[in-house]
């Protein structure tokens, strides 16, 4: 996802070992840029654990959900006098495994 992996650490930070709908109620109503893109990953995996493993949706909360590094895409920005400063769009990969009490 493009998205620092710092930024999605503190958005996944708050919703590990909470319920399914306790942690889609905080990610609904965060702030934060990086709680869309986390929302979008919580709620796909609740669609596989619906519908590949037959599990129920009211028992499921969030076992693990962490976040690490992916490829950096590096851009340059001219500076002055003719120099350029390197620009690192930073990319994560999270992963959130949900389970049933």
């Amino acid at each position: 996802m493009r998205v620092s992996p710092r930024k999605a650490r503190q958005i996944v930070d708050q919703i590990r070992g909470k319920s399914l709908a306790e942690a889609l109620a905080l990610l609904e109503l965060s702030p934060k840029g990086a709680s869309r893109i986390v929302s979008k990953v919580v709620r796909s995996a609740a669609a596989n654990a619906e519908n590949n493993l037959e599990l129920n949706t009211d028992e499921l909360y969030v076992a693990r959900a962490y976040v690490d590094q992916g490829p950096a895409m590096k851009r340059v920005m001219p500076r002055a006098r003719g120099m350029a400063d390197r620009i690192r769009k930073r990319t994560s990969h999270i992963t959130v495994v949900l389970a049933e009490r």
